[in-house]
């Protein structure tokens, strides 16, 4: 295969879309860093990668969020956005065609949640005809930095239901689960005798609710990869842990001055609170209607057989 310093030309033919081409074949990301305290940025600038980036797309304070939703969102976030936004649109127009953004962030601490909403939200005010994707990584208490991750989660869902048209999720919780407490897995993989023992969970109704497609361009460094992305009515027990764990706080109102302090108001919490018990009812109903459809279908097959 042709080869450019090491690198196969292939890979090499839409690199554009994530990077600028400066020069002497040098590649610079269209990303842009922000955070509420400097500590993380002057990790990633003394990391193996930091030299990558454009020293510019670097855009920090200086007292960090607390793991405070509300700070992020309304006061030291607040701050900082519009020098966050200024970079954001010297991105946007070094692109010879804008598609859209993509929002990486944690959900569990007061940047990430509040912050991060708040970026999504002016983004989408100044481009509302771009597409908003977002990599959310949702908190787990079996890895929790902090007891109110659930109230800056379930803030933070109320944000992003509304101004983002795709969102990933992201759940450490839910991987370790499957693989090693489900499927009994000591090395997660995929083997078909896992999908042979289970196919009579499998929705038969739908033929093609499955699209797959092959490129053969394996990433630097490895033979092969493969990435499923799905939409399933599964992703509701983890929305029902984070809401019970929110209402449970809620109802005693622990820890609820740290948000008023910094101007929010309860009502806020109650919406919110709403939003992600309407976003679990509305898979269920889904799960729900999935279920009577299977049913119908077996009861018509046992009839065919029997007549």
């Amino acid at each position: 295969m042709p080869t450019e310093e090491g690198r196969p030309i292939f890979q090499l033919e839409r690199i554009n879309v994530y990077y600028n081409e400066a020069a002497a074949g040098r590649y610079v990301p269209r990303a842009v860093l922000m955070d509420l305290e400097p500590g993380t940025m002057d990790s990633i600038r003394s990391g193996p990668y930091g030299q990558i980036f454009r020293p510019d797309n670097f855009v920090f304070g200086q007292s960090g969020a607390g793991n405070n939703w509300a700070k992020g969102h309304y006061t030291e976030g607040a701050e900082l956005i519009d020098s966050v936004l200024d970079v954001v649109r010297k991105e946007a127009e070094n692109c010879d065609c804008l598609q859209g953004f993509q929002v990486c962030h944690s959900l569990g601490g007061g940047t990430g949640s509040g912050m991060g909403t708040l970026l999504i939200s002016k983004i989408r005010e100044e481009y509302p005809d771009r597409m908003m994707l977002t990599f959310s990584v949702f908190p787990s208490p079996k890895v929790s930095d902090t007891v109110v991750e659930p109230y800056n989660a379930t803030l933070s869902v109320h944000q992003l239901v509304e101004n983002a048209d795709e969102c990933m999720v992201l759940d450490n919780e839910a991987l370790y689960d499957i693989c090693f407490r489900t499927l009994k897995l000591s090395n997660p993989n995929c083997e078909y005798p896992l999908w042979n023992k289970n196919s009579s969970y499998f929705v038969e109704w739908i033929p093609n609710n499955v699209k797959s497609s092959v490129c053969d361009i394996p990433p630097t460094g490895l033979k092969m990869a493969s990435t499923f992305v799905g939409n399933s009515t599964s992703i509701q027990e983890m929305f029902r842990r984070v809401s019970e764990q929110f209402t449970a706080m809620f109802r005693r109102k622990a820890f609820l001055h740290w948000y008023t302090g910094e101007g929010m108001d309860e009502m806020e919490f109650t919406e919110a609170e709403s939003n992600m018990n309407d976003l679990v009812a509305e898979y269920q109903q889904y799960q729900d209607a999935a279920t009577d459809d299977e049913e119908e279908y077996e009861e018509e097959i046992e009839g065919n057989h029997e007549g």
